[in-house]
């Protein structure tokens, strides 16, 4: 599947969950910031993807849990760099630009954009 089929089918699932205009989904759209989603969202747009693809999402591989709770990887509102190692094993689709200029904890929100879910479908589908 093309990379512009993938962003396509990516674009429908984000309309259709988080009631949004298609000309809203760009790639660089964030999924918290610029399109609203909140984590009952998130929940939605993993079962959705799981039908539009064919394939199966562990709890945990498409969006980190627990991450910001425990002080090993957050400490004074900051990620730390056993977090970021931990993100970057975990989320290998992410682009984690926005966190290694600043490490707080308020910028992983910029990380969850609309190319990184066509990051994660890509590599989901190239592994299947």
């Amino acid at each position: 599947m093309e990379r512009s089929e993938i962003f396509d089918k990516v674009k429908e699932v984000l309309v259709d969950a988080l009631a949004v205009d298609e000309d809203e989904v760009t790639p660089e759209a964030t999924l918290i910031g610029d399109l609203g989603a909140e984590s009952i969202d998130i929940l939605d747009i993993s079962f959705q993807l799981e039908k539009a693809f064919g394939f199966k999402i562990a709890q945990g591989e498409l969006f980190p849990e627990g991450v910001a709770q425990d002080p090993q990887y957050v400490q004074d509102g900051k990620v730390t760099a056993n977090g970021l190692a931990l993100l970057r094993e975990r989320l290998p689709h992410f682009d984690f630009s926005a966190i290694e200029s600043d490490p707080s904890v308020a910028n992983i929100r910029q990380i969850f954009t609309v190319d990184a879910l066509v990051n994660f479908c890509e590599q989901k589908l190239q592994a299947a």
